[in-house]
């Protein structure tokens, strides 16, 4: 979480607020106050352009974010102040935003968490000041069974991204051996993830024990390039990381088509992967996607009409804990 910087707080402050909006969202509408505010000083996109860009691409966001809990990264002050992690849906919030509860035993605790099911929920979010959607990796009707294995190539510093790309064509062919369908769409960032769908047959520390297995082979195709060791300390600054921890309970990416907390508003994109060789996340940003979405539509549309079983990772897995290679808790 970043600090706030005093002077910039005390300048938004004095800033005459704006009338609210009301956008008309599906069979909702949705009072948008302060619309004008900056969210990106960089660029200049208020807080209207970013309830607007959500509504041009909202077959795609709500499909990536449909009935699974979802936290919220929250800018009140825009992307140049603070960040809020919020799990929590508010009180007051309207009757016809749905919500999801979930129990945190370390802490004893639970919460109601987003459960978007239509376009209006993500509008109020952005209400609420959220810019980043960042959903947990299974959904309402049991969310102690993941449907979506998530493969996150995360370069470190010196990584050039031509690297990136290589190694997310060998994780293709990889998939391909298997039998499995990837979907591949930049972080917002500076690397690369990889969504499949699965059956809902296991628990998140399966699912963490196949990603991991699968990060292995990776390495071992990619030696000179690709790491699973977990702690930064052992990782060289040229190296790509496959996270595979990002499987884990409560642990959350940002999603499809959410706009990303940097001053250029890039957006974690679905891209094809016939695109592979080209996509450049830089090039993906609020400004831009509306009119990628306007001419191809969800290039992600069809991920749910397919899942598949863990079961071959599993027994990658069984075989490299029986070699001492394999996941350490």
């Amino acid at each position: 979480m970043t600090c706030v910087n005093p002077a910039y707080r005390e300048r938004m402050a004095s800033k005459p607020k704006s009338p609210a909006v009301e956008l008309e969202v599906g069979d909702h509408i949705v009072r948008l106050s302060n619309p004008d505010r900056v969210y990106f000083p960089k660029t200049g996109a208020t807080k209207l352009d970013l309830a607007n860009y959500y509504i041009s691409v909202g077959d795609g966001i709500v499909r990536a974010l449909r009935e699974r809990p979802c936290m919220l990264h929250r800018f009140p002050d825009g992307v140049a102040g603070e960040k809020v992690h919020q799990k929590r849906v508010p009180h007051g919030a309207p009757e016809w935003l749905e919500t999801v509860r979930l129990h945190f035993p370390r802490y004893n605790r639970h919460a109601d968490e987003l459960c978007v099911t239509k376009l209006a929920d993500v509008i109020w979010a952005v209400q609420m000041s959220t810019v980043e959607f960042h959903p947990w990796n299974s959904r309402r009707a049991d969310t102690e069974k993941p449907d979506e294995w998530r493969i996150d190539l995360d370069p470190m510093p010196e990584c050039p991204f031509d690297t990136v790309r290589r190694v997310a064509g060998s994780a293709r062919e990889v998939l391909d051996e298997l039998g499995i369908t990837g979907y591949p769409k930049t972080s917002g960032g500076h690397g690369l993830h990889i969504y499949v769908r699965i059956t809902p047959d296991w628990e998140f520390s399966d699912v963490r024990r196949a990603a991991h297995a699968f990060a292995k082979e990776l390495e071992r195709r990619n030696p000179d390039d690709v790491t699973t060791a977990w702690w930064r300390k052992d990782r060289s600054p040229r190296d790509l990381f496959v996270d595979f921890n990002q499987n884990a309970r409560d642990h959350t990416m940002a999603c499809a088509y959410s706009v990303r907390g940097t001053p250029d508003a890039t957006v974690s994109t679905p891209f094809t992967w016939d695109e592979l060789d080209d996509i450049d996340p830089r090039d993906c940003t609020m400004a831009t996607v509306p009119k990628r979405f306007a001419e191809l539509g969800d290039v992600h549309e069809g991920i749910d009409d397919e899942a598949f079983s863990l079961a071959p990772l599993l027994e990658w897995a069984e075989r490299d804990e029986a070699e001492g290679d394999g996941l350490g808790e």
